[in-house]
């Protein structure tokens, strides 16, 4: 599989990641249980397929993600480049550093390849916390250190800081293409690499539903649909009809050219310009397979115009507000 150097970090990621927010879930969790063994599957099926990027977060299901990874990747650690994220409320240097060491001890590693902050940093000093980053990479605790949800103005901070910035984690695919405007193109003029979180639209861009009323309604909190709708917070009118059009002619597309339609929105995603990695989440060894087919896939520039066309309407309606759980008046991408 075809691998990308994530901005300046001399990491190379394989082109399509593993997303393991599911790992050592239990069925109160978002994405309900994880077979352990499923998911130690998943990891042996992606290495095999050439991936080699696996992405967690010391919040995703409470540690457990990080546990459920390290186990899998036991005595195959040397293919793996992990990536984990610790959360913006952590991030005073001393309990930075203790979170980061909880971190190492789960996922049973000596370091950290990519080392991310989840999400902007409102409550403490950004200055001293990359400062705190940057003293754990020159210790060889971390890698690389990176961000993840973060806009123009908070990306050129954290870069001002002097910490070398490596990548840029953001919500990117065919119906979530704000970063397009402004956020992405920083990222390549300061060589920081993006990895797309969400490529397939939490299951939409697969075609397993027809209509909104089809979406299980904890995927129905983001500003793609009304925000009357159960669980949302942003409180705009969505954009469910653009969606809904523009998942029937993929759908259309993905018929004539005879490519499944999860395969046709990873493909997209992987193909544009500035996109280090995209990462899919994976609960079996199957899906693995099935997404992995998509990095071998060539998309004529004919059929990436027709899918950005048909996806325009949904971008223009959404806006530029890379946060798609919050309006944009209280985006927390800025």
């Amino acid at each position: 599989m075809e691998r990308r150097v994530c901005g300046n970090s001399g990491i190379a990621l394989s082109i399509l990641g593993i997303g393991c927010w599911s790992f050592g879930g239990s069925g109160d969790d978002y994405w309900g249980p994880q077979d352990e063994r499923d998911a130690a599957d998943a990891v042996s099926a992606a290495l095999d397929n050439g991936i080699n990027y696996f992405d967690t977060a010391a919040m995703y299901n409470d540690g457990r993600s990080e546990e459920s990874l390290g186990r899998a990747l036991r005595g195959q650690r040397h293919r793996a480049i992990i990536g984990s994220k610790v959360s913006p409320a952590n991030t005073d240097p001393a309990v930075l550093r203790q979170h980061c060491a909880a971190s190492l001890r789960r996922l049973g590693v000596d370091a950290i390849d990519i080392y991310m902050v989840h999400w902007p940093i409102t409550d403490h000093s950004v200055e001293d916390a990359f400062l705190t980053l940057r003293a754990l990479r020159d210790e060889g605790k971390v890698r690389a250190v990176g961000v993840s949800n973060h806009g123009v103005r908070q990306l050129t901070e954290a870069v001002s800081t002097g910490a070398p910035i490596a990548v840029n984690q953001l919500c990117f695919n065919l119906l979530s293409r704000a970063i397009e405007a402004e956020i992405l193109p920083l990222c390549r003029q300061r060589n920081v690499g993006v990895i797309g979180y969400m490529p397939l639209q939490q299951g939409l861009l697969t075609g397993k539903y027809r209509s909104a009323e089809e979406v299980p309604w904890i995927r129905m909190r983001t500003r793609h649909f009304q925000g009357t709708r159960r669980g949302a917070r942003h409180g705009e009118p969505g954009a469910e009809a653009e969606i809904f059009a523009a998942l029937d002619g993929m759908r259309d597309l993905a018929g004539e050219i005879n490519v499944p339609m999860g395969q046709l929105a990873l493909a997209w995603a992987l193909a544009r310009p500035g996109i280090t990695c995209a990462l899919a989440g994976a609960r079996t060894a199957a899906q693995v397979v099935e997404n992995a087919a998509a990095a071998r896939l060539a998309l004529s520039p004919e059929v990436i115009a027709k899918l950005d066309a048909l996806t325009d309407p949904v971008t223009r309606k959404l806006g530029s507000n890379a946060d798609y759980w919050e309006s944009t008046e209280n985006s927390r991408i800025r």
